[in-house]
C-alpha cells in the first residue's frame, strides 16, 4: 500500500519496526533508518543510482538484514504543495517497491536538503563530507518528520 497520510499507515506497522527512510534523486539514494521505537532517525548509506533493478535489489538486501516493515519515501512538492516533475519520479519509485510487500508513506520533503547541509555546515563538515553524505542526511530528516507524525497518531 502506498499512501501520503501517516494516519491511514500507522494500523499497517507491527509495533516495534524498523523504518527506512529513502531520499531518491536522480543519481544517489540516501538512506535512513530509525529505532524500533520510533524515536530516532540516522542517517546510513548513500547508493549511487545505476540500473533500478540493482538498486532495488541493494535495497532489498538492507531491508532484509535490517528487518525494515515500512518505507518512507520523500516526495518532491512545490512551495505551493503541488506535485513536481520529480514528483512523479518518487510516485514511480514507489510503485517499483510496492512488490516488496511493506507499507509505504510519501512524506513531504520540502526543505530537507537545505536543512541537512545548514547542519553539516554548523557541524563542521567539509564540502567533500557534505556532497558525500547529503541524501543521507536528508533521508533522515524525512523519516524524522514521519516518524513524529506516526507518533502523534497513536490512539
Amino acid at each position: 500500500m502506498i499512501t501520503q497520510s501517516a494516519l491511514s499507515i500507522r494500523d499497517l506497522l507491527p509495533e516495534g519496526g524498523v523504518l527506512m527512510g529513502l531520499d531518491t534523486g536522480t543519481k544517489t539514494i540516501g538512506i535512513a533508518l530509525c529505532d524500533r521505537d520510533w524515536r530516532f532517525a540516522t542517517a546510513g548509506k548513500t547508493l549511487i543510482r545505476s540500473k533500478f533493478m540493482a538498486d532495488k535489489a541493494k535495497l532489498s538486501n538492507l531491508i532484509a538484514e535490517r528487518d525494515v516493515r515500512g518505507l518512507v519515501i520523500g516526495l518532491p512538492l512545490n512551495m505551493d504543495g503541488s506535485e513536481s516533475p520529480r514528483s512523479q519520479g518518487a510516485r514511480a519509485i514507489a510503485r517499483n517497491l510496492e512488490d516488496l510487500g511493506l507499507p509505504i508513506l510519501l512524506w513531504d520533503e520540502r526543505w530537507t536538503t537545505q536543512a541537512a547541509e545548514r547542519a553539516m555546515i554548523e557541524q563542521d563538515f567539509s564540502r567533500a563530507k557534505r556532497a558525500e553524505r547529503i541524501d543521507s542526511h536528508a533521508a533522515a530528516l524525512i523519516l524524522q518528520g514521519a516518524i513524529d507524525a506516526l507518533a502523534g497518531s497513536a490512539f
